[in-house]
This record gives structure tokens, C-alpha cells and sequence, in this order.
């Protein structure tokens, strides 16, 4: 049985001045679900998660979550930039007990440090609780920041490449951890990446877009590798290069070639005036590939 709809992204799109960035993006995420956004820069990705988050407002189009309209932000939604954006002046208790109280500012002392504990162990952080930002490494103020965005429990988490700046060690060990949490929690997450291998590793559903201006949602593949799926045996799997190389081919050749305006490799029916929907791709276990329209 498939999970309920919980964001319906419709006809969004950001002009400044003549310049369209995106245009005519749909899509939907599901309670629960994974799922991220590939492209190259300069298309859009990052406006349309602030859009999500309700940091920025969309020239045109419309972002509802749970059936209610997105218009600013809120604590149902919880963010991770690239940047950790601690207070460098509170500890790591500190930190993510001031986003505690702002979700729950009954709780007692006590209840809101039970939870400070509860997300800094998940993230394996326990032994540095009350030690300040510039005592800790930069993977672990990410871990943090991590922390902070699941102790408010949101319905969906948004990540804004929040593993661009790290080394590939300790990459890998939070990308462990994020799927432990969201497994753990039943998380929704929208994340923007542009490593290939780490949207293959986490997401259900992986948005691919077109290069602007006027970019758009062109493909949209269904990962359709096992969920209990690991880092060290993800290359195993007989789905994986497939899909792999099926995204490598994407940004590298045909990105350029699927804005709006340009006609698409395989072109579903289109009705004159309306944006073309996105491809939506699955590789099954020979692998072939099934094509469909969003």
C-alpha cells in the first residue's frame, strides 16, 4: 500500500525580471519518502527547497504540505544547509535545546533536555554535549545540525547539500547515520546533492533537472534497488550501474538539451502551450528500463 501524499509541488516556477530560472516543476513527495534533487548549478534546486521551506516565495505556482499552502516558514519543516549555522557561543546542548523550545515551549527543563540527549545519541555525538562549535570538527557540527533538525520532529526535512564540505569518510559515516534516523523515524526528506552515489544510497526517488534558464524537472528515476540497501555492498547490486550510469549520462549529455523548449529524447504527448511533464524512469532487476510521464 502506498504511503499518503504529504507535499504537492505545482506549476512552480522564479523569474527575475525577463530571466525565467524554472519553470512548470510538479512534484509530489510522500509520507516517508526520500527523495532528491540532481542537477547543475544555476537550474534552481536550492530556490525551489527555500520555496519549501518558506524562505523564499515562487514567482508563480504553489507548494502545499498536508493540504495547507506553503507561505513561510515553520517548525513542521526542519532545514540543513551546507553551513552548520550553530551559535557559536552555546553548546551543543544548548544549540539544539533553543530549537526544543521553540517547537514545545511548555516542556519542562527536563523534558527538552530528554530530547537534546535523545538526537545527540543518535547522531553519536553524546561525549560532546557541552562542548562549543569551535571544539568540534566540521563533521561533527554537521551531525549537530542534523540533530537539531530531527529534535524538533518535523513532517519533512529539507537538506541543502549538507555533506558538500566534508571529507568522503566522514561523509559516508553520516550518510550511515541520516538512514539509520530516517529509517528509525519514518522521515520525509527533499535533499539537493550533486554526488550521484549518494542520491543512489539514499533516495526513493531521485528529481533530475534540466540545465536553465527555464529549467524543469525532465526525469524523474524510481530507485528501485532494495531499502535496506548499504554503502559498502550498493556496487553489488546488479541495479546500481544501470542507474548509475543512467544519471553520469544525464548531467553530462542530456541536462543541456531538456529545458523548456527543447524537445526530449523520448518526448511523451505534450499539448501545445504546456510544459512538458517529466519522464518518469525505473530499471527493474534485468535491468530494463520502463518509461512513463508525470
Amino acid at each position: 500500500m502506498s504511503s499518503p501524499t504529504l507535499v504537492n509541488v505545482e506549476a512552480l516556477a522564479k523569474r527575475y525580471g525577463d530571466a525565467t530560472v524554472f519553470d512548470g516543476v510538479n512534484f509530489t513527495l510522500s509520507e516517508g519518502e526520500f527523495v532528491c534533487i540532481i542537477g547543475h548549478s544555476g537550474c534552481g534546486k536550492t530556490t525551489i527547497l527555500n520555496v519549501l521551506a518558506g524562505l523564499e516565495q515562487a514567482s508563480s505556482g504553489h507548494v502545499f504540505m498536508a493540504n495547507r499552502e506553503v507561505v513561510g516558514p515553520g517548525l513542521e519543516r526542519g532545514v540543513v544547509f551546507q553551513g552548520h549555522a550553530l551559535m557559536p557561543w552555546l553548546t551543543v546542548r544548548q544549540n539544539i535545546a533553543f530549537a526544543v523550545r521553540s517547537k514545545w515551549p511548555e516542556w519542562s527543563r527536563a523534558q527538552v533536555d530528554a530530547q537534546v540527549v535523545k538526537y545527540v545519541e543518535l547522531v553519536g555525538l553524546a561525549a560532546h554535549l557541552d562542548k562549543k562549535p569551535s571544539q568540534l570538527s566540521g563533521g561533527m557540527k554537521q551531525r549537530v545540525g542534523i540533530a537539531r533538525a530531527f529534535a524538533i520532529e518535523p513532517r519533512m526535512l529539507l537538506l541543502d547539500e549538507p555533506f558538500g564540505a566534508l571529507d568522503a569518510l566522514t561523509r559516508g559515516t553520516i550518510q550511515d547515520e541520516l538512514l539509520k534516523i530516517c529509517a528509525a523515524t519514518k522521515q520525509t526528506v527533499f535533499m539537493i546533492t550533486h554526488d550521484v552515489d549518494e542520491a543512489i544510497l539514499l533516495a526513493d526517488r531521485i528529481l533530475l533537472m534540466a540545465n536553465g534558464p527555464q529549467a524543469r524537472i525532465a526525469e524523474i528515476v524510481v530507485n528501485t534497488m532494495s531499502r535496506d540497501r548499504q554503502r559498502a555492498t550498493l556496487h553489488h547490486d546488479p541495479q546500481y550501474y544501470p542507474i548509475r550510469n543512467h544519471l553520469v549520462d544525464f548531467l553530462v549529455e542530456r541536462s543541456a538539451t531538456l529545458s523548456h523548449g527543447r524537445a526530449p529524447e523520448h518526448p511523451p504527448e505534450v499539448r501545445p502551450g504546456l510544459p512538458q511533464p517529466a519522464e518518469v524512469i525505473s530499471f527493474d532487476t534485468h535491468p530494463a528500463i520502463h518509461r512513463s510521464t508525470a
